[in-house]
């Protein structure tokens, strides 16, 4: 069986200073299902109500430090033909788990030409939005970053028009307070070197630090400062990253959380990457078998 890594923690010191992570998304087939995964962790969503694309609807785990964790479906009602072209529908039919990421933006326009300049291709910027559960409606405009479906490789631009708090907190504050945000976003990619060199190119960053995990089953780069870590598979050898590749292509495998109160909390394993104690708390199949 395929496995998706779903979330870990690391100590509270490695804090991304940029690319400022504004949420990650969990993508699946049943959102019910996926919240009381969620709290078999110790870890509470919220409801955060249909999206206006007729397609998906998602619940919210939000943190302390802004960032928020989106679990995403289809709405019970979805338009069929809506929810067939939407961006993440594969991996919402897969139970793929984690499977996009987006980064805040003051100003979307400005870094939209930046990254051209950078040589890297931008979608048109979209106007979107939902209304909660309890009638606040949001409001924002989004733009994908390179080629491949909306933050999947890349992260996706977000602006927010309606106050963003409004977003990041359907209940006027965190919904936990045990981790202190997203710290790293792990993406699986077919080519370690392409990937970094794209990385680099789009947001000029320094060389990355490496190292291989073979318990994770993949080779590491990191760059500091940064939320980034890409993930390729170990050479020679047979690994999950490669099956996951294979079925849903590159993207997010694994979010790490940045740790508060987590002594509750059980690990199914332990890593150390970069210097730094990783605690698994869960890994799961694909549909969340």
């Amino acid at each position: 069986m395929l496995r998706a890594l779903l979330l870990a923690t690391l100590p509270a010191i490695l804090s991304a200073a940029e690319l400022t992570i504004d949420h990650v998304t969990m993508a699946g087939p049943d959102l019910k299902k996926m919240q009381a995964d969620l709290a078999t962790l110790g870890i509470r969503s919220e409801y955060g109500g249909p999206h206006s694309n007729r397609a998906t609807e998602m619940a919210i785990t939000s943190f302390p430090d802004g960032s928020y964790l989106e679990l995403i479906a289809p709405q019970p009602t979805a338009d069929p033909k809506a929810l067939a072209e939407h961006y993440w529908s594969a991996k919402m039919k897969a139970g793929a788990g984690p499977s996009a990421w987006a980064v805040r933006s003051a100003d979307a326009a400005v870094e939209v030409k930046r990254l051209q300049t950078a040589g890297m291709t931008t979608g048109a910027l979209t106007r979107s939005g939902r209304t909660r559960p309890d009638g606040v409606k949001l409001d924002w405009e989004t733009a994908t970053v390179g080629p491949g479906p909306n933050g999947v490789f890349f992260p996706f631009l977000i602006r927010d028009f309606t106050p963003r708090e409004r977003r990041a907190f359907p209940s006027g504050k965190p919904t936990t307070s045990d981790f202190e945000g997203i710290g790293k976003v792990v993406i699986a990619v077919r080519d370690l070197n392409a990937a970094v060199a794209r990385y680099r190119k789009a947001y000029g960053l320094a060389e990355p630090v490496r190292q291989a995990d073979a318990g994770f089953g993949g080779q590491l780069a990191m760059f500091p400062g940064t939320p980034v870590v890409l993930a390729g598979p170990l050479p020679n050898a047979k690994s999950w990253l490669t099956e996951r590749i294979q079925l849903l292509g590159e993207g997010p495998c694994a979010f790490i959380l940045r740790g508060r109160n987590v002594s509750a909390y059980k690990p199914v394993s332990k890593s150390r990457w970069f210097g730094n104690e990783i605690s698994w708390l869960k890994a799961t199949t694909l549909g969340y078998e």
